[in-house]
């Protein structure tokens, strides 16, 4: 059984009743769900929760390295020694993940508006890969001089896949921020989500649980706050993206 498979099993049968797994290719698309209502619940990055804070409710927050926080990490190419800081990417192709991650689009963003640059203006050409993992690649190949990634998918593909990871180099890695939280739709029943919340919450004390979530590169989950994506929510106003 798939990895997805056995999460959804293991659910089920804490939940005690039938789930349905839903992907999509981008955030917007996930956001879309949730606020038609079609999905309960979503797995979604700090930047589009914040945006939609008043639509949304917070369920968990997923723990790494026993926090709820990571790093977006901005890379280049393992054979560029002499780039330090993404201020001497003017002029290169740049890689996204998605207009809507905070690790793989705002922080950068961010950065060269607090170094007084027009982010739209700064590199000769940027794309987005709609994937973390294809950031890493592509500039671990070339196709771009530089790209912003989310550090827990860097550092878990250092360790399942460190060929794609060797082929890249970190040149900086943000502040400490709220970690992608698991979101509800705004009218979901409170006895819905609390039951839901309840399950992630106890994930790491069980066998199963534990598995899934050692499989995960995860600790668990703590109920957490909004406030922790307060960092997010003052990057997002400072480059005009409230």
């Amino acid at each position: 059984m798939s990895f997805l498979g056995k999460w959804r099993s293991w659910l089920e049968q804490k939940l005690g009743r039938s789930v349905v797994f839903v992907q999509r290719g981008n955030y917007r698309e996930i956001v879309d769900l949730l606020r038609s209502g079609k999905i309960d619940f979503a797995w979604l990055c700090g930047y589009p929760y914040i945006r939609h804070r008043h639509e949304f409710r917070l369920v968990a927050v997923p723990l790494w390295r026993g926090q709820p926080l990571y790093q977006s990490y901005l890379i280049v190419p393992a054979d560029d020694r002499r780039t330090k800081s993404i201020g001497e990417l003017r002029g290169k192709v740049f890689a996204y993940s998605d207009p809507d991650s905070n690790s793989g689009y705002l922080y950068p963003q961010y950065v060269l508006n607090q170094q007084g640059e027009k982010p739209s203006t700064f590199f000769s050409r940027t794309f987005f890969t709609w994937a973390h993992r294809k950031v890493v690649e592509a500039v671990g190949v070339g196709l771009a001089d530089g790209g912003a990634v989310d550090g827990y998918v860097w550092d878990t593909l250092a360790e399942v896949r460190p060929d794609l990871t060797a082929a890249t180099r970190i040149i900086d890695r943000s502040p400490l921020l709220g970690y992608p939280p698991f979101v509800a739709r705004g009218d979901i029943p409170t006895r819905e989500l609390e039951r839901f919340r309840q399950v992630l919450l106890g994930m790491a004390e069980d066998p199963q649980g534990g598995e899934l979530l050692g499989r995960l590169r995860l600790d668990g989950f703590t109920a957490g706050q909004p406030s922790l994506f307060d960092g997010i929510a003052r990057m997002a106003a400072k480059v005009g993206r409230p």
